[in-house]
């Protein structure tokens, strides 16, 4: 039998073995990515990633470290099966945690954090999101890797396989040595400031520096960040300096008298939300043809903004962004907080006080990820969403189908009182993909379902907007077509890449007096707001992240976020920068110190904001 004053340094690296094998599961599960780094980066994962596996090792080791202090000075006291016990749940735990983060990253392009909390007030939407995952073969990894680690601590770490030292002072000195040694892998180290992600980043290649992360060890941080909504953690320059260069893309708009395109003073509004609509299958945008043509056929007869980008890559943070103009969060959102989206000017709003009816329809639950509070504190007159349809009008996950909201939404409009303002939201194009027509492009595989499910929204809008050209309405409306946000197929865009965030917007309907024109310029999401209201000639003054479009001006630029990163497009290039490794990601030929200093100035700014609201 081994000597029981080595148990707990062997307990130590018991969990750090565990933590590299997952991290060898990772890069398995993976292997698309993990094919793209050499075989120095794949070992430098391994390597850069200890230092977090030892902090996550020793916070899993404080607990059976006392214990064996408490019994090395009272003898009689019986830890074996406590310890025992406590490492096979957590063994279970870390490796339920561990394979949904496997599926997770697929989706989402970051390691497991806070973000799926957001989500915890609406389970069957989190449970449609993940109705692709491969369940199964999850499930055996899970089993996999608990059973395997449950056998090796019994075969060789069990604490009944160590004899008592014969000095019980030497073996309490011992415990308490090494228990209070933890606070060194605890905290990184040494150093003044204790170890955090930035620790692992080695890389220009975001997954390498993933692949290197601890994810209980990220999941525990960034629950204890969860609620940190009153700092700003993006302070690249004086506030005074940020502001300033902020303000000065807000003057560039040179006027705000563009060219009028209504041929109705005031005109209904109908604006219609797109799930997940990616530019990539956007033929009028230079994606596939013929998987949208309807909507192409629609941007050929109205005005098609060709260079919008989503500012962020979440329903609820799009929403924010085209109903308020506002920036979005990285690893939050200001949907979250009620009292801070009090605060934000909505369209909703202005249309209300200008004497519109208001309204807003969704297939799917409006509690999902808060999205009613924000909606409530826009002042719509009516809510409608999935229980206000037939059950049998379902999909299996998210609600009704689009092509029976769309018919709600038109029964409604002809009864409505003029003018109206109203707001409509897709689901269909959302995981699981599932649509009540027959599949019009061939596989089963996750992207064919995705490219069929918008080919079926976009045969729901088309039946949508042929019998809304009937109506007497019509010829008084102005139709707004925008995504809520991008998305990473086809072709598995990196989760900060562009072209997952280009997406499609669109003004049509019959109160436009122009048609078939072109806009190059580039813009984000959140200008879409003050472009509508400009052309509207209604106030929009307190949307004061957004721009009007079609003004004239000498700075075009796009904002967007990932997951604690930015992007910032500008005729010059893209520049994408990650806030944890503190560099770009993508800095295209053409960018310059000033465009990094303008995208810096914005991140912090507009967090800035979004932190005093």
């Amino acid at each position: 039998m081994k000597n029981r004053i080595f148990f707990q340094p062997l307990y130590f690296l018991f969990w750090m073995l565990y933590f590299i094998v997952a991290r060898a599961i990772f890069l398995f599960y993976h292997l698309d990515r993990s094919a793209e780094l050499t075989s120095s980066e794949v070992f430098y994962t391994f390597l850069y990633g200890l230092r977090l596996d030892a902090s996550f090792a020793a916070y899993l080791s404080i607990l059976p470290f006392l214990l064996l202090l408490l019994a090395s000075l009272w003898q009689r006291l019986q830890v074996a099966k406590i310890i025992r016990y406590y490492t096979f749940i957590l063994l279970a735990l870390l490796s339920t945690l561990l394979t949904v983060d496997l599926e997770l990253y697929s989706h989402w392009g970051f390691r497991l954090d806070a973000s799926p909390l957001q989500y915890l007030n609406s389970p069957a939407e989190m449970a449609a999101s993940a109705a692709t995952a491969p369940l199964f073969i999850l499930f055996l990894v899970t089993l996999s890797i608990s059973v395997a680690f449950i056998f090796v601590y019994r075969r060789f770490f069990d604490l009944t396989k160590y004899k008592l030292a014969p000095n019980r002072w030497l073996l309490a000195g011992a415990s308490l040595v090494f228990a209070a040694l933890l606070v060194l892998p605890l905290r990184g180290g040494w150093q003044q400031i204790p170890i955090n992600q930035s620790v692992v980043y080695f890389s220009d290649k975001p997954f390498a520096n993933h692949a290197g992360l601890n994810m209980p060890w990220n999941l525990m941080h960034a629950l204890l960040k969860y609620e940190e909504s009153t700092s700003n953690p993006y302070k690249y320059m004086p506030e005074e300096e940020a502001q300033a260069l902020v303000r000065e893309l807000y003057a560039a708009v040179a006027t705000d008298s563009a060219e009028q395109l209504l041929r109705v003073q005031q005109p209904n509004v109908l604006f219609i939300i797109l799930e997940s609509y990616t530019a990539k299958f956007v033929g009028s945008l230079g994606g596939e043809k013929g998987v949208t043509p309807n909507l192409d056929k629609l941007a050929a007869e109205g005005i098609n903004f060709t260079n919008i980008y989503a500012s962020g890559d979440r329903s609820e943070k799009g929403m924010v962004a085209l109903l308020s103009g506002y920036p979005v969060q990285t690893t939050t959102s200001i949907i979250k907080y009620p009292k801070k989206t009090e605060k934000l000017p909505q369209l909703s709003q202005v249309f209300e006080a200008q004497g519109y009816s208001t309204s807003y329809y969704y297939g799917g639950e409006l509690e999902f990820a808060n999205i009613k509070s924000y909606l409530r504190n826009g002042g719509y007159d009516r809510l409608i969403d999935k229980y206000d349809f037939d059950p049998s009008t379902y999909n299996s996950k998210w609600g009704a189908h689009d092509h029976v909201l769309f018919a709600r939404v038109q029964q409604d409009l002809k009864e409505e009182k003029q003018p109206f303002f109203s707001t409509v939201y897709t689901l269909s194009s959302h995981e699981p993909f599932e649509i009540p027509i027959p599949a019009k492009f061939p596989g089963t595989d996750e992207e064919a379902q995705f490219r069929n499910s918008v080919y079926y929204t976009d045969w729901a809008l088309g039946k949508f907007i042929e019998e809304a050209k009937q109506q007497d309405w019509w010829q008084h409306t102005l139709v707004v077509l925008a995504a809520d946000h991008g998305h990473r197929l086809p072709g598995n865009d990196p989760n900060h890449a562009p072209g997952k965030f280009r997406i499609p917007f669109i003004l049509t309907g019959g109160a436009l007096a122009k048609g078939g024109i072109t806009v190059d310029g580039i813009g984000s999401q959140s200008d879409i707001a003050a472009t509508l209201l400009a052309q509207l000639q209604l106030p929009h003054q307190d949307f004061q992240w957004s721009r009007n479009l079609l003004a004239p001006t000498s700075s075009p630029f796009a904002f967007y976020i990932f997951n604690d990163g930015f992007g910032y497009v500008t005729p010059a290039g893209v520049l994408a920068f990650d806030n944890t490794a503190k560099q770009p990601i993508i800095r295209e030929e053409g960018v310059t110190e000033e465009q990094l200093k303008y995208g810096q100035a914005y991140m912090q700014a507009s967090f800035e904001d979004f932190v005093g609201k």
